[in-house]
């Protein structure tokens, strides 16, 4: 039993590992791409695939019965489906933050 506790522990480490590394990489290039004031031309070639992203987690989450986000645990993959989601909706706005879309509407 020990030993099965410790390879799935292993398997959750090195996901996880692998999720950090993968967001600090990411990070890493948005920052560059940024000093080198081309982040808006990787967004702009970027939005047709987060729009595209966008819409099937939320079509894939609406045949799952998942409507809304809703409180409660959640798995690995419904975090990371979350992340992907707003990250794509970000994106979609084209940058743009409430004060410029008018958040008194």
């Amino acid at each position: 039993m020990e030993r099965v506790l410790n390879l799935l522990l292993l398997r959750f480490g090195l996901l996880v590992g692998g999720l950090v590394a993968l967001a600090l990489l990411v990070f890493a290039v948005a920052l560059v791409l940024r000093r080198r004031g081309k982040l808006g031309e990787a967004r702009r070639y970027a939005a047709p695939a987060a729009r595209a992203a966008s819409r099937w987690l939320d079509g894939r989450g609406a045949a799952r019965g998942r409507g809304g986000s809703r409180g409660g645990s959640r798995s690995v993959g419904a975090v990371a489906g979350a992340a992907i989601r707003a990250a794509a909706r970000h994106l979609d706005d084209d940058g743009r933050g409430q004060r410029e879309r008018g958040a008194g509407r």
